[in-house]
């Protein structure tokens, strides 16, 4: 796996993709979490902010295990777009 994955060229209903996708987002919640929580005075506001955002992804991910092909590729792009914009942030 890639260290930046682009998911922009997903076909439709690619469960994987999409489980990839959300992966990527978990991952970037846990490298926040890690590196505020190391930070000299940890921010405790955002770690709480971080903790809620990544259990919402990890919400969506128990969703996708019964999603439809449809929504998976909803779910996979939508995913794509939040981790290219967390990056971005």
């Amino acid at each position: 796996m890639t260290n930046s994955p682009d998911f922009s060229g997903l076909d439709g209903g690619d469960e994987q993709a999409a489980e990839e996708a959300i992966q990527e987002v978990v991952n970037w919640y846990n490298a926040q979490l890690l590196e505020e929580r190391r930070a000299p005075v940890p921010d405790e506001q955002r770690i709480e902010e971080l903790k809620a955002g990544r259990q919402a992804v990890l919400a969506d991910q128990a969703q996708l295990a019964t999603a439809d092909p449809e929504e998976a590729e909803r779910i996979a792009a939508a995913y794509a777009a939040r981790l290219k914009e967390l990056k971005e942030s």
